[in-house]
């Protein structure tokens, strides 16, 4: 092991106090720069009627801090030799690694800003697709950051810059090894772009996948989050979205359709039961008042078959609004027209049957 001589020994002992001293003021100069920029970004975030804008903030405060004392030990190696030889050699460390951690955070700021703002807006189609859009590119961007910013850290490291430059002479070989490794991870993230630009789904959209419904809560680079009506997650990959066939109940509007049968008598009356029907969905909040109408949907010679047509938002509240008009209907036809869901009367003109 190299031992420096002991001049150099002495030197550095003599530079050290003025190092120290000039380092010292430098960082708390940035320090200090950076308490007085944040209170002021802090403040004007206070006063914006968006909540988001305190995040931003808040998430930028670490990253930023370190890279105005990474800035005020630069500018002290300008009057320090030692702590530019020392700043010299972890700066191509640092420095890539610094401006990853605030471009990252910056993306992740972006991402949950609009995010929140879409939330609080109206939940509409664009709003939708606004979201899903910003959560996988924002998650493709990260990845992207990250990798970027290891592999320049990685090749600041002479040993790996020799080991690149030998497999270069087998950069077929290695090319076709590492796409057969990568070819899932690249299969999603490839996935996960084409989602983000064709939109075969969105975030909070009604899916149904193999027999199994629910809304998109999440959707990642390699994987979508289904959440079901009784609080399950289904993890579903993202290319099955892209390969299979799956539903969703809510691709071109905000809301989904369903019906209730009615079985009653062939001779009754459908106007007041009409007129009934209507006033029972008007009194409903799940309704959202799409579609709502009382269909002949059969008839046999014992009866007849009504079709209640009703339209909710979601399916949790299709399925509430089912189950309410189902009973309230039932009900005012014993109450009202019990004549409908009894047996069918005789028929005066039929002959009577003979008895044994």
């Amino acid at each position: 092991m190299l031992l420096p001589n002991p001049a150099t020994i002495n030197q550095i002992v003599a530079e050290l106090p003025r190092a120290v001293l000039a380092g010292g003021i430098a960082i708390a100069v940035a320090l200090a720069v950076h308490f007085v920029l944040f209170r002021a970004l802090a403040r004007l975030a206070g006063f914006s009627s968006l909540e988001t804008d305190e995040v931003v903030v808040d998430r930028l405060r670490g990253p930023f801090r370190w890279a105005l004392v990474a800035l005020a030990i630069e500018l002290a190696g300008e009057s320090s030799a030692l702590i530019a030889r020392v700043w010299g050699a972890v700066d191509r460390f640092v420095i890539p690694a610094l401006l990853g951690w605030i471009a990252l955070r910056l993306v992740q700021s972006y991402a949950v800003a609009i995010d929140s703002r879409e939330r609080l807006n109206e939940d509409t189609l664009a709003g939708r697709s606004r979201r899903t859009r910003i959560a996988i590119l924002s998650r493709s961007l990260r990845f992207v950051i990250v990798f970027v910013t290891v592999a320049l850290m990685l090749l600041s490291i002479p040993g790996v810059r020799n080991i690149g430059v030998t497999l270069i002479t087998s950069a077929g070989l290695a090319a076709l090894a590492v796409g057969a490794a990568a070819q899932p991870a690249l299969k999603s993230l490839i996935a996960g772009i084409q989602m983000a630009l064709t939109e075969p789904i969105r975030i909070d959209d009604h899916v149904v996948v193999e027999g199994e419904s629910g809304r998109v809560e999440d959707i990642r680079m390699t994987y979508v989050v289904i959440r079901t009506g009784d609080e399950r997650r289904l993890i579903v990959p993202t290319a099955k979205f892209l390969e299979t066939t799956f539903q969703n109940w809510t691709r071109v509007g905000g809301g989904i359709t369903g019906s209730v049968l009615l079985p009653v008598n062939p001779a009754t009356e459908i106007a007041p039961i009409r007129a009934a029907y209507e006033a029972t969905l008007a009194r409903h909040p799940e309704w959202d008042k799409r579609s709502g109408a009382l269909q002949v949907a059969a008839s046999w010679i014992d009866r007849i078959e009504l079709k209640l047509v009703m339209s909710a938002a979601d399916p949790a509240a299709l399925a509430r609004l089912q189950l309410a008009v189902r009973e309230e209907m039932l009900e005012w036809l014993r109450v009202e027209m019990p004549e409908a869901v009894g047996p069918p009367a005789p028929n005066p003109a039929a002959p009577p049957t003979a008895q044994g």
